[in-house]
This record gives structure tokens, sequence and C-alpha cells, in this order.
């Protein structure tokens, strides 16, 4: 396991202090959530963005009953 140094002021460190600790966590665990989440987001919008793209070149869009016609439901 890789081990990860983060300089941090005293105010940020109360702040991480605080934070883990009202949700039960280490720090190490918060920013480990932190970063995930991060990527996470930044993964699904560029995903949206690229979904919008194709929209936009092709608008057409298809009803409920479409769907559950053309997938049996």
């Amino acid at each position: 396991m890789a081990v990860v140094s983060v300089r941090t002021n005293e105010e940020e460190t109360k702040l991480f202090k605080s934070y883990s600790a009202l949700h039960g966590i280490s720090i190490s665990e918060a920013y480990k959530r932190a970063l995930l989440e991060k990527i996470e987001d930044e993964f699904d919008a560029a995903e949206m963005a690229e979904e919008v793209e194709k929209f936009n070149k092709n608008p057409k869009t298809h009803s409920l009953d479409e769907l559950r016609k053309t997938y049996g439901l």
C-alpha cells in the first residue's frame, strides 16, 4: 500500500479532523473518499458531455410507449 503525504495549514487540519470525527472515519479515509468522488464527478461530466454531443447530432427522441413496444415491456 502506498503512502501519500498532504501538507495542510492549521485551519485546514482542524477542518479535516472535525469532518473526519463527525463521520467516524480517519482523515486518510476522508481524503481518499473525497478524491474518488471528485474523479467520479469528472468522469460523469465527461460522459454527459459526450452524450449531449451525440444527442445534438441526432436529436431524435422516443416516447415511453415506443420504448415499451420496442423492448416488450
